[in-house]
This record gives structure tokens, sequence and C-alpha cells, in this order.
């Protein structure tokens, strides 16, 4: 499962996109120095579809779990606002959320509000990363083996952090990246952009969204945090017709969802039959066999081949026998990709 951190200024309305996104019904603020940990299972029509070709007993889809910390402070001066636990689950986390308030009267604009956010989390990171480059450097002094490239990276990682710049910024070989995530600093994360809208821009959540990527240079996409927040306490019928009655078309869940899982990477297989139908993410590039580890290592290990058809294929079809007797599945060995979308099916011994 992965993490995704939602921060966020103050009154930038965080804890609302964390409530819309979750239900978890958090207060306004969060519990002081606190993080909010929910998962929540991610909608998929595809496991629905097919759920209802093969006659599953059971659905289930792919999980992401968000983390509201409370704490971040106006003026980007200082981490001190942060607890060592909220700082930490963030630390934990695969992507960062950045929520920044766009509505008339909402703070700073846009791109102020990014840069004093990333000011903040900057600082956090200057704090741990400072006093490791210290320790490297004596070891370095001292002669210890392979302290020289850890002194290396750690010294050139603070320089860039006192400058005020992100690590993600700049360009990092693997074996230095595996030193700075020692320390899991926080701009070296993914990081979206995800605005925070007025009920009465909803409608035009899309262009919004394409305007402020541009100027921020980060991945954005565009919610009405209280309109979702909202619709978050309905049945779903009742969510879907208010969201619509709003213009809305995708909701928040699926828009952050989507990016967070673009940034990482990620790709969704489907496996399907009787028993269930399930949703899995895998990183982009998996062979088979690695998609077969993320069901069970026991497939993995005893890998033979992979039955294999696309969603939509399979959907024409209509289910999983008759693709098979229409000659439509095919047959992949260990060295094919999974690709987005794949209905897979393991042949396996072990």
């Amino acid at each position: 499962m992965k993490d995704v951190g939602i921060v966020g200024l103050p009154q930038s309305g965080k804890t609302t996109l964390f409530n819309a996104l979750t239900r978890a019904g958090v207060p306004a603020g969060g519990a002081a120095g606190k993080a909010s940990v929910a998962a929540v299972p991610v909608p998929d029509p595809r496991v629905d579809v097919l759920s209802e070709l093969e006659r599953s007993r059971k659905r289930v889809f792919v999980q992401a779990r968000f983390v509201d910390v409370a704490g971040l402070s106006a003026g980007a001066s200082s981490s001190g606002g942060l607890s060592a636990q909220g700082l930490g689950a963030l630390r934990e986390a695969d992507a960062l959320a950045m929520v920044l308030a766009a509505w008339d009267g909402g703070g700073p604009d846009t791109v102020e509000a990014a840069a004093e956010l990333t000011l903040e989390l900057t600082v956090a990171d200057l704090e741990s990363v400072a006093g490791g480059a210290e320790k490297a450097a004596k070891k370095a002094r001292a002669g210890v083996k392979d302290a020289a490239l850890e002194a290396d990276v750690l010294a050139r990682a603070r320089d860039l952090l006192d400058r005020g710049t992100p690590l993600r910024a700049a360009g990092w070989e693997p074996e230095e990246a595996r030193v700075l995530r020692n320390f899991a600093p926080l701009t070296l994360k993914p990081a979206l952009a995800v605005l925070n809208l007025a009920e009465a821009d909803a409608a035009t959540a899309e262009e919004r969204a394409a305007e402020a990527e541009a100027k921020l240079g980060l991945p954005t996409v565009a919610v009405a945090a209280a309109l979702e927040a909202e619709a978050a306490e309905l049945a779903p019928d009742d969510a879907a017709d208010l969201l619509a009655g709003y213009g809305v078309e995708r909701g928040g869940l699926d828009q952050v969802v989507g990016a967070a899982w673009r940034l990482l990477d990620l790709i969704v297989f489907l496996t399907t039959g009787e028993d269930e139908t399930r949703a899995w993410e895998v990183r982009r590039g998996a062979t088979a066999p690695e998609a077969a580890g993320r069901i069970h290592s026991d497939l993995q290990r005893g890998f033979i081949r992979a039955e294999v058809i696309g969603y939509d294929d399979l959907v024409a079809a209509g289910g999983w026998d008759l693709a098979r007797s229409k000659g439509l599945l095919r047959t992949e060995s260990k060295s094919y990709v999974v690709q987005e979308g794949d209905v897979v099916h393991i042949r396996f011994n072990v």
C-alpha cells in the first residue's frame, strides 16, 4: 500500500481534503502534533464490470493510505511547528500532496503558497541532513571505508537545502540516492499540487489545474475539497448526484490517486474469477513474475507462464471462458512486461 502525505499551510483546507478523500471525519486542524492516517479503497469501474461478468463473490480494490499532519506554520521560518511524530509520518510517505488554497481570500496566491510550503519542508530536511553531513565528514577524515561518498553526498545536499533548493531539483546517481534515503528527506519525495477550489469553481477544475501546473512546475489537480467532503458524508448515489450538479466529472480521490500513481510510476493489473475480482498496483516495467509476486510469493517462485488479455478485449469477449474459447488469451513468458489494464492468470508450480 502506498502512502500519500497531505501537507499545506494553515487555512489551506488540507484536513478538509483528507476528510473528502478518506471519510475520516477529522476535525479541522487535526489532533495537535499528531498525524491522522486512513486507508481507502480506490474506486475502479473495471473491477465492478469484471466482477459482474465472472459472478465473483468478492471485489477487492487497490488501496491508498493518506497521512494528514498538523503543525506546518505560516512564515516558513522553522520546522519547529512539526512534531517528531508528524514529521516521522511524513518521512514514511511515498509521495506528498501539497494543498494550495485557490479561492478568493484564501491567502497567498498558489505560486507563493507553494514556495512557502516548499521552504518549510526544505528547512525540515536541512535540520536532519546537516547533522548527518557533519558526522559523515568526521568519518571520512578518519578514513572509514565508504565514508567519502556519504560525506560528499550529504555535503552537497546540505548546501542545496541551505540555499532553499529542494533535493528533487538536483540529479542524483542511484548510489547517491541510497545515501539520502537513509534520512527520508521530504524534498526528495515525488510531489504534486492539489488546488483547493471554491464550490463555484468546481466545474472549471481541469482548466484551473492546467494553468497552475504551467506556473508551478508540478503535476497538479484541482478539487473543491469542501464540496467533496460534503459528498463523502452521503450515500454513493447521492454523492454522485451532488458532484454532478456542480459539474464535477472526476472525484477528488480518483484525481489525487491517479496523479500520485503516475508520480510513483505505478500501473494497475487485474485478476478475476469466481472467488474474486481484484485490482493490483505494480511498478511500471514489472515483468509477469514480478506481478505474480504481488499476488503471492509462491506464484513468483514457481512461475511457469501467464495467461493475459487486455481489459477491453476481455469485456468485448464476454468473459474469461468465452475469451479462451475464442483464442483471445495470450500465453506470456517470464520476460513479458505487464501493461496497464492487463487481466492476468498465473500458472505456477512449487
